[in-house]
């Protein structure tokens, strides 16, 4: 029988923390994180990390084991996550995926273009580059390089170009050559459930979570990164408006209500991201007990 992989999906906020943490008890099974930026183990409270508690009922693989200072890739998180399905499947018949980073649930799903990593010395060169040239310079590099990534490329996203260029400069070759987008086949079914709630209410489930969040010590927390604020993986809903509080940009209420609003435009890209997607089965997150019938009459 062939081995399936059960993957949980629904935007921030929702509630796929406790429905995934009921049925992995159900099932006996650990919980693959597919977000982002939990895989960073200095920012629990910002990422809605799993807590040690959670962790305690239920094992969760790619979960704080990474520094913010590690490079990281969709493509690299494809290769750990396969290899960690490999050995789950060698004692259970089902394996269950979680996570709100989109990216992430398509590289395991689909698989990802094969993007060369880019070495360290490369990096620097390019960080220092568009430091003293600019971005529009840059810009006119790549179109001269890749015309064809050049024309559909966002020109005002610097991470982008920068990419492109550190590739072409790595590899000798096009971006664009890269950028296959070849489904791959998996050797496991996949089983995607959709968790869905009113939009009101899930914008006050939003609300509430930041509120939470600071109680927390996220101000704490995002203290601690400040120094570090260049970094990518600090360039997210929650640091980044703490961040421009600490610059003495905003008030602490009004970084705080940023928060809020630039998490419920998350969220929206999230439901668009998922709509066009034929493939999930839809629940509302307090019926566990018919998402586990879901998958036992499909596995």
């Amino acid at each position: 029988m062939r081995k399936s992989l059960i993957v949980i999906l629904g935007p921030t906020g929702v509630g796929k923390t406790d429905v995934c943490l009921r049925v992995a008890e159900f099932f006996h099974i650990p919980i693959i994180n597919a977000d982002s930026r939990q895989i960073f183990q200095e920012i629990p409270i910002g990422t809605a990390a799993p807590t040690p508690q959670q962790q305690q009922r239920v094992k969760h693989y790619m979960v704080g084991n990474h520094q913010l200072s590690d490079y990281y890739s969709a493509s690299m998180y494809e290769q750990d996550v396969l290899k960690i399905l490999d050995d789950e499947f060698q004692r259970h018949d089902i394996a269950l995926l979680s996570g709100g980073s989109m990216m992430y649930v398509d590289a395991v799903c689909n698989g990802i273009d094969d993007i060369p990593t880019v070495d360290d010395e490369t990096r620097e060169w390019m960080k220092e580059r568009y430091a003293k040239e600019g971005l529009e310079s840059l810009c006119k590099e790549l179109k001269l390089l890749d015309p064809e990534y050049y024309a559909i490329v966002d020109k005002k996203n610097y991470r982008r170009v920068i990419h492109a260029l550190e590739i072409i400069h790595c590899t000798g070759k096009t971006y664009t050559s890269f950028r296959t987008n070849t489904h791959k086949e998996r050797p496991f079914n996949i089983i995607k459930i959709g968790l869905t709630r009113d939009r009101n209410e899930l914008y006050d489930r939003i609300n509430r979570r930041v509120d939470k969040m600071m109680e927390e010590g996220l101000l704490d927390e995002a203290r601690r990164m400040y120094p570090l604020r260049q970094l990518n993986a600090l360039n997210t809903v929650g640091y980044k408006e703490l961040f421009n509080y600490f610059d003495g940009v905003w008030s602490l209420e009004e970084a705080v209500e940023r928060i809020k609003g630039n998490t419920r435009r998350y969220c929206r890209k999230q439901l668009t991201w998922y709509k066009n997607n034929p493939e999930i089965t839809w629940f509302h997150p307090d019926h566990v007990e018919e998402i586990i019938n879901f998958i036992e009459s499909l596995t």
